[in-house]
């Protein structure tokens, strides 16, 4: 049986007349596209997209900082710093939570830095301090593979979960209490950020 045979016809009324109509005509177009005539927003989409899809095949992800995503704060290591990471995870916890609740957390042994993820925009209403280091737009970060959780290298030591942030208000309370080292400084920190992991 032949495909025409098996789709549904649809019969017209007996005596029905069916309007003419011009037959379809086609056009090729000698015009030459550009890269760069494509929108901003759409070639920065594209961006994004790409690399995401690196993330998930376990490649570094180069990322800007602000948008949509995340700025940062960067602090030094430590027994301090594990300290307020621990009363973070008490504060993020959650009834059907792992131990470990603190939202995304990267820690950079070989620098002796803790890089905790903040919400976008955090970063313009920053005070300076002492013991944290905030940045965003501009900067990049480069992301260790999700499933890089352990040494050597750049590493998650709080796993980048798709429903939180950490959260700078309760971040900076912390840092106050807990006083880890002084911070880097914000010019050397913009140079390795996007070579990190």
């Amino acid at each position: 049986m032949s495909i025409t045979e098996q789709l549904p016809r649809r019969e017209t009324a007996p005596g029905r007349k069916l309007p003419d109509t011009a037959p379809a005509g086609f056009t090729t177009s000698t015009g030459t596209f550009h890269p760069q005539q494509a929108a901003p927003d759409m070639s920065d989409l594209a961006a994004r997209v790409r690399s995401l899809m690196a993330l998930q095949q376990q490649h570094v992800l180069q990322l800007p900082l602000g948008g949509r995503f995340f700025d940062i704060v960067v602090t030094a290591g430590g027994t301090q710093a594990y300290a307020a990471l621990t009363v973070m995870d008490a504060i993020q916890h959650t009834g059907d939570d792992q131990p470990d609740a603190c939202g995304p957390v990267i820690e950079d042994p070989h620098r002796s830095w803790l890089i905790w993820l903040v919400p976008p925009g955090t970063s313009e209403h920053w005070a300076p301090h002492r013991h944290a280091l905030c940045l965003g737009h501009p900067h990049h970060i480069a992301l260790p593979p999700m499933t890089t959780t352990e040494p050597p290298g750049p590493y998650w030591l709080r796993p980048c979960r798709g429903d939180r942030l950490v959260p700078p208000t309760a971040l900076r309370q912390l840092l106050d209490q807990f006083q880890p080292g002084p911070p880097p400084h914000e010019t050397l920190l913009g140079t390795v950020l996007s070579t990190i992991a």
